[in-house]
């Protein structure tokens, strides 16, 4: 039996921000990194929902790959200020701050967490309607991604004016975090016709508007397209789940700070081709599903593999053009550190919980020679 959950309620387009304060909250917890309280938005969203009738107060410790310490603080403000709703407020690490911490409060106090209504800033985390949050132990060097039903948010706002002035480096790595979450649903084991329907969708609305977010941060359309790319990527794996580029994204950034749609960025062209079993005889399910996504985004050829190697040319030349690296040793890591590292990245990667629904089941070593190819003139 299949199952298909959606229990969020999104609100799209520009000023869909302002029904934040048609929520009926009478004590919101906004939960930030430093830059959105420094820059004035989250004070704009405070005094929003103070002028209708709500009270608020902001915590705006958020951190890149939000850590358990992160969650701790939070928690211990809401039994300061015991809240009846949140409202997460920035990219993925602030949704998932608010998540866990919501959580884990909510455990405390009888199984009951605030309403949580979700703000996304990014276009690529999907956060805002997904059942995962990614935390990381920072003693451990490693990611942990969480999955419960009760970690999506109530409501989700989709205003593509949060987006305009985020940089085009961040627009590219949050952009091809998207693309993943498309692919990666489109070839899990636990796909179906409802989570294609949504990973297709998102992947054609990147395929045709990543660039021109890119190029140009004020495109108010491409903004909101990419917005809707996001949410829908999210629906998509929060139901079908994803994979390996995942799991070795978790283990990568959390060994080298490396952000989270740039480890996805590195790894998704040979975990395609890994996918897809370009180097074995036959024809894979993974192989005409990939082949399949070249012939919608109008990538021929004479056969599947033929096509399935398009697309991989084709998205490294889109990763070209909106300068996303190819190799971790361009963008400052020594390539000694990293060999050093393979081995204990592939084993936490092996142990992610989004291994378990890849396509391809993978051996530890295959890991290892995946990542070996993220240096340049590495694995052949």
């Amino acid at each position: 039996m299949g199952q298909f959950l959606m229990s969020t309620r999104i609100y799209t387009g520009e000023s869909s921000l302002e029904e934040t304060s048609r929520l009926g909250l009478r004590k919101a917890y906004i939960i930030c990194d430093p830059f959105m309280e420094k820059c004035g938005r989250a004070g704009e969203l405070a005094a929003m929902l103070r002028e209708a009738g709500t009270e608020t107060r902001i915590f705006s410790e958020v951190v890149p790959d939000p850590s358990v310490e992160v969650v701790s603080k939070a928690i211990q403000g809401m039994k300061d200020f015991e809240p009846d709703g949140m409202i997460a407020l920035g990219g993925g690490s602030a949704i998932d701050t608010a998540k866990a911490a919501g959580h884990l409060y909510g455990s405390m106090n009888g199984g009951k967490r605030p309403f949580l209504a979700a703000v996304p800033t990014t276009s690529g985390t999907g956060s805002e309607v997904t059942s995962f949050a990614v935390i990381s132990d920072t003693a451990a060097q490693a990611k942990y991604a969480l999955r419960d039903q009760t970690l999506v948010p109530d409501a989700a706002f989709l205003d593509p004016r949060l987006t305009a002035s985020v940089p085009p480096a961040i627009t590219a790595d949050t952009g091809m975090d998207v693309l993943t979450h498309g692919l990666e649903a489109y070839v899990s084991v636990k796909a179906d016709d409802f989570t294609d329907a949504c990973a297709e969708k998102a992947i054609c609305l990147v395929w045709e508007y990543l660039e021109r977010a890119v190029q140009n941060g004020a495109d108010m359309e491409a903004r909101e397209r990419m917005h809707n790319a996001s949410c829908l990527a999210g629906m998509a794996f929060s139901n079908a789940s994803l994979g390996v580029c995942h799991s070795m994204a978790h283990a990568l950034g959390a060994h080298f700070h490396i952000p989270h749609g740039r480890s996805n960025a590195l790894l998704l062209p040979h975990v395609i081709a890994y996918n897809a079993g370009l180097e074995a005889e036959g024809e894979s399910q993974a192989l005409l599903r990939y082949a399949k996504i070249a012939g919608m985004l109008g990538i021929g050829g004479a056969t599947p593999k033929a096509a399935v190697h398009g697309l991989i040319r084709q998205i490294r030349s889109m990763m070209k053009r909106i300068g996303s690296p190819a190799y971790v040793t361009d963008i400052g890591v020594e390539r000694e550190a990293f060999e050093d590292a393979i081995s204990p990245m592939a084993e936490n990667a092996m142990k992610d919980n989004c291994t378990a629904t890849n396509p391809r089941v993978p051996e530890e070593k295959e890991l290892e020679y995946l990542y070996k190819k993220l240096c340049k003139g590495g694995a052949l």
